[in-house]
């Protein structure tokens, strides 16, 4: 059955709101279910970056909740024509401006929204709709959520991975002017900030390996932190905003990611390696609670030393190397978003 569903969040941009609304959302649209998206309007929108063109399904129309002032056009909520309607990360929405339109778009719409947040917020504007149902990624996110909605409500379906790609290492060093020869180990976009702090570590392997530190990016505090300390570690820096096809293109020229977020206060979850696991690359990870429900899809690090002993098991083509790549193969292809997106239309079609 062809369904027709409006998506309101951010869209196009480097925020995991916009990385899970464009994964299920586009492939709704291959499945044949007709797509509306009601986006922030450019000037206003959560994230960093823009990192693509809009399609033409895509309606910018509302700021950011913190803006000053914030608005909302109304109309095109009310005139599209929609069956379902699906809130992405309602705390970055102007949630009282909404608010005032919400009973209409209840009267053509079973309502949704996906919960990105990691803990239940003191704000009241956050309770005032009376959603049909809500989705939490795992299972902290759902043991929080009973804590303030009916359990009735409530749905776990899992973050959704870009599927499965592996590619050609040589084929795209060619494609992008990089050297065949070396190590090379990829940062990119405002996690830069936290993944610089490795550098040092990096170093200290630069005897033992012909190493390129390849750092993809335009924040401002990551190049400042990877200017700071390039000259202990041969570093090429691009200032770009990728794509989802250019990010697999570095993906597939590097020998690991490094993604070193710690711990949050709260339930959290990380758009980035969902987004990357995809690529065949192993992503070397500090342990934390961002990556609380993976296991041996990422090498995990907790010190300098098991960081260095993860690159060398990656450069060596040691078996725990190899072991990850299958378990990320695995968990992508249970989890991609196809499987999602699918898991979503069965969730609009019980309601």
């Amino acid at each position: 059955m062809v369904m027709k569903i409006g998506v309101m969040g951010a869209w196009n941009t480097d925020s995991g709101a916009s990385i899970h609304a464009e994964l299920i959302g586009r492939e709704w649209v291959k499945a044949g279910h007709a797509l509306k998206v009601f986006s922030f309007y450019e000037y206003s929108f959560h994230g960093t970056a823009f990192v693509d063109r809009d399609e033409d399904y895509v309606i910018r129309c509302f700021t950011t909740s913190n803006a000053d002032p914030v608005v909302l056009d109304a109309v095109p909520f009310l005139t599209s024509d929609y069956e379902i309607f699906v809130v992405e990360d309602l705390g970055m929405l102007p949630q009282n401006h909404l608010g005032k339109i919400f009973h209409w778009i209840k009267k053509k719409a079973k309502t949704i929204t996906v919960v990105h947040d990691g803990k239940l917020t003191s704000n009241p504007s956050f309770y005032q709709f009376p959603w049909d149902g809500i989705v939490g990624f795992d299972r902290r996110y759902i043991s929080f959520l009973r804590q303030g909605y009916p359990e009735e409500l409530i749905h776990c379906i899992p973050y959704p991975c870009h599927p499965f790609q592996r590619g050609d290492k040589d084929g795209a060093r060619e494609k992008l002017n990089l050297p065949r020869d070396r190590k090379i180990i990829f940062m990119f976009g405002p996690a830069t900030v936290e993944g610089s702090e490795t550098i040092s570590w990096i170093a200290r392997l630069k005897s033992q390996y012909p190493i390129l530190l390849l750092v993809v990016t335009k924040n401002e505090e990551a190049l400042r932190k990877v200017g700071r300390l390039s000259k202990k570690v041969p570093t090429q820096i691009r200032k770009q905003t990728l794509t989802i096809s250019q990010l697999y293109d570095y993906l597939h020229a590097s020998d690991a990611l490094i993604f070193n977020k710690e711990s949050l206060g709260h339930v959290a979850i990380s758009s980035t390696v969902f987004q990357c696991m995809g690529a065949g690359s192993p992503i070397i990870a500090r342990d934390s609670n961002f990556l609380e429900t993976l296991d041996d899809e990422v090498l995990k690090y907790r010190n300098e030393e098991e960081f260095r002993k993860c690159l060398k098991d990656v450069f060596d083509e040691k078996a725990e190397f190899k072991a990850t790549i299958e378990s990320a193969r695995k968990y992508v292809e249970e989890n991609s978003a196809e499987v999602i997106a699918r898991k979503f239309i069965e969730l609009f079609e019980s309601l």
